[in-house]
């Protein structure tokens, strides 16, 4: 791994480590040494430089919400009436627990963001309860995922 002007550039050992641990990040240490075939000590050394670069951002555990009956994925994009109101808009968006997601944005919408909801009834409850009850938000637009048919990270 190097780092010039601040863009990290990694290896060919470094590119397996990370296709390994992204697809599974509790693979064992020793399993993937065995099959990049450098030893246990310079796999750790490795990953802790990654860590350290901020290439690699954490390592989780993902929940199925669909299990938990979250099966309503929807888009909103959120329309403030000042964009002195971003601020304080995503610090009560923070505060409802079905917001998983907040992005500022170009284009029509000052914030865009994702929540999960139990159902459709749901969904409205938050949008009218707690969304649209934020002060600044003018109005909104959602946009319920039916299905989901990409999910990956940036390929390495």
């Amino acid at each position: 791994m190097k780092i010039v002007n601040q863009k990290v550039t990694i290896d060919g050992i470094d590119k397996k480590i990370l296709r390994m641990l992204m697809e599974d990040a509790r693979k064992p240490i020793l399993e993937i040494a065995r099959k990049v075939g450098i030893s246990g000590a310079a796999i750790h050394q490795r990953l802790r430089k990654l860590e350290k670069s901020k290439l690699i951002a954490g390592s989780k555990i993902t929940i199925n919400p669909k299990v938990l009956g979250y099966s309503t994925v929807a888009f909103i994009g959120v329309f403030l009436d000042k964009a002195v109101s971003n601020p304080a808009a995503v610090r009560q968006l923070k505060d409802i627990p079905e917001v998983i997601e907040c992005h500022y944005t170009t284009g029509n919408w000052s914030i865009f963001i994702k929540i999960l909801c139990k159902d459709n009834e749901h969904l409205m409850e938050v949008l009218n309860k707690d969304i649209q009850a934020i002060p600044g938000v003018s109005r909104t637009e959602t946009f319920i995922s039916l299905d989901q048919q990409i999910e990956r990270q940036l390929k390495i």
